[in-house]
C-alpha cells in the first residue's frame, strides 16, 4: 500500500485561486478616432533573472520585449556583467547575489539561468519566497532532488516552468501540428538527430553526466512530444570516434557517438542519434513516418541563398553552427509563453514534470549502455522513495522502505512522488482524483 504523509495531503487545502494575481487598475488609452475609454489592465508581473551569460542575455531580451512583464532586477557572481545586463536593458537594480533576486518583495517571478549545480536550491528557494519560476533544464542531474524541487513549487502553489526549447521551435512544432491533425496518418516511427558543428572540451564532457544527460535529452524529450505519449522503454549504445581524449571517463562521458530506441505504445517507436562533431555544421533534424505519408525537418541556414557551379548545387553557407543562433527564435517564444502564463495566469506549457521525465529518460539510457539491454523507465522511478514531498532520495531495490514509498508501474507512476502542480490544482475535481491513489 502506497503511504503518503500529511504533507502532500495538505497541498489539497491550496484555494483555487493562484497564488499570484496581480491587482488590476484602470487605464486610459486612446481609439483610433481619438475618443478617450476607460480599461481594466492587470499591473505588471515583476520578474528578476539570476545568471547573466548567454542564455540569460536571451531571455532577458525576450522579457524585455514581453507585453505584461518588466525586469526589474539581476543577478550575476561576476558583478560587472549584472551591471552590463541591467544598463543594455534597463533594469533598474543588479546585484552579484541570487538571493537577493529571490527575496526582492517586488519580484514576482524569478528565471533560473545560473549553472546547472544550483537549479535545484534556487528553485526550492523561489518556492519558499513565493516566487513563479523559469529554469533552464536541468532542474536537477540527481533524480532525487528533481522531485524535491518540483513538489516544493507545487506545494507552494507557484508556477514552474523548464526549458526545454525546442518544444518551441516552429520547425518541430510544424511536424507535432502534422501529427495532431493526423496529415501523415497515425504514427509509426519517429527519428531526430543532433549533432554538433565541432566537441565541447575535455573539460565541460568531464563531470557533465555523460552524452544522454548533457545532449541525447533534447532528442529524448524531443520524441515524447512528437509521440504525445509516455515511453515504455529504451534500448541505447554508444561509442568514441571523435575526441579520443575522453575514453578515459566513466560510463556515458566517454561517448561523443550514441543511438537511442525508444518503444512507445501502440508499437510507435522513435530512434534518436547523437554526435558531437558533424563536419557540415549543426545538425539538427526530425522526421515522422506516418500511415499515410511521412513530413521531416530540414536544417536551417542564416539565409536561403543558393550557389550554382559546375562543380557545387546547393546552400551558399553553412546551417547555423551554435544553438544560440539556430534555436534564437525557440528561446523567445518560450519566454514569450511564460510571461503570457504569468500574465494570464494559465497552465504553463512545459511543466516541472515534462523536466522530469525527460531526465528519467536520459537516466534509462545510460543505465540501457552501461548494462547493454532494454531498461524500462519504471525501472528509473522505482529508484525514488520520498518521506514527504520536499525529502526524496535514491535507494537500491530492497524489499524494506522507511516511512514513504515505492512507487511502481510506468512513467504515470510520477504521480505517486510529484505533488500536482499549481495549475492542476485548480481543475474541479482533480484533488480528489489524486487523493484517491492513496486511498
Amino acid at each position: 500500500m502506497v503511504r503518503l504523509s500529511s504533507a502532500i495531503i495538505a497541498i489539497f487545502a491550496v484555494g483555487s485561486a493562484s497564488a499570484f494575481a496581480p491587482a488590476s487598475h484602470h487605464a486610459v488609452r486612446s481609439s483610433t478616432v481619438l475618443q478617450m475609454t476607460a480599461t481594466e489592465a492587470k499591473d505588471p508581473v515583476k520578474v528578476g533573472v539570476i545568471g547573466c551569460g548567454r542564455i540569460g542575455i536571451v531571455h532577458l531580451g525576450a522579457i524585455n520585449k514581453a507585453p505584461g512583464v518588466v525586469p526589474i532586477v539581476v543577478s550575476n557572481p561576476t558583478v560587472s556583467k549584472a551591471e552590463d545586463a541591467a544598463k543594455k536593458f534597463g533594469v533598474p537594480k543588479y546585484t552579484s547575489d541570487a538571493m537577493e533576486v529571490i527575496t526582492d518583495p517586488d519580484v514576482d517571478a524569478v528565471w533560473i539561468c545560473s549553472p546547472s549545480q544550483f537549479h535545484a536550491d534556487q528553485i526550492k528557494a523561489c518556492a519558499a519566497n513565493g516566487k513563479h519560476v523559469f529554469c533552464e533544464k536541468p532542474i536537477a542531474t540527481d533524480l532525487a532532488e528533481t522531485v524535491e524541487a518540483i513538489n516544493a513549487c507545487n506545494e507552494a502553489g507557484v508556477k514552474l516552468m523548464i526549458g526545454l526549447q525546442r518544444r518551441f521551435d516552429p520547425n518541430f512544432l510544424r511536424v507535432r501540428s502534422a501529427i495532431e491533425k493526423k496529415e501523415v496518418g497515425d504514427t509509426i516511427i519517429i527519428k531526430t538527430c543532433s549533432r554538433d558543428p565541432s566537441p565541447p572540451p575535455y573539460e565541460y564532457v568531464k563531470g557533465g553526466g555523460g552524452i544522454f544527460n548533457d545532449m541525447a535529452v533534447h532528442d529524448l524529450d524531443m520524441t515524447r512530444f512528437l509521440a504525445g505519449d509516455d515511453p515504455i522503454e529504451i534500448l541505447a549504445v554508444g561509442s568514441c570516434h571523435i575526441d579520443k581524449s575522453i575514453e578515459d571517463l566513466p560510463g556515458s562521458e566517454a561517448f561523443d557517438t550514441a543511438s537511442c530506441i525508444v518503444r512507445y505504445p501502440n508499437g510507435v517507436s522513435a530512434m534518436v542519434d547523437v554526435c558531437r562533431q558533424s563536419s557540415y555544421g549543426y545538425d539538427q533534424r526530425a522526421e515522422v513516418l506516418g500511415t499515410s505519408g511521412m513530413i521531416a525537418t530540414d536544417n536551417v541556414y542564416p539565409n536561403t541563398a543558393k550557389i550554382y557551379k559546375n562543380d557545387y548545387t546547393g546552400n551558399a553557407d553553412m546551417p547555423f553552427d551554435f544553438f544560440l543562433s539556430r534555436y534564437f527564435e525557440a528561446y523567445v517564444t518560450e519566454t514569450e509563453a511564460f510571461c503570457e502564463s504569468l500574465v494570464n495566469d494559465s497552465a504553463v506549457p512545459c511543466t516541472g514534470i515534462d523536466g522530469l521525465v525527460a531526465l528519467v529518460m536520459s537516466l534509462a539510457a545510460d543505465k540501457s549502455a552501461a548494462e547493454d539491454r532494454w531498461v524500462k523507465f519504471s525501472e528509473i522511478i522505482e529508484q525514488v522513495y520520498c518521506v514527504n514531498p520536499t525529502e526524496c532520495s535514491l535507494i537500491a531495490n530492497d524489499a524494506m522502505f522507511p516511512d514513504g514509498f515505492k512507487p511502481v508501474g510506468d512513467l504515470k507512476s510520477l504521480d505517486e512522488i510529484v505533488v500536482p502542480d499549481v495549475d492542476k490544482q485548480k481543475e474541479e475535481g482533480f484533488a480528489n482524483k489524486f487523493k484517491n491513489i492513496f486511498s
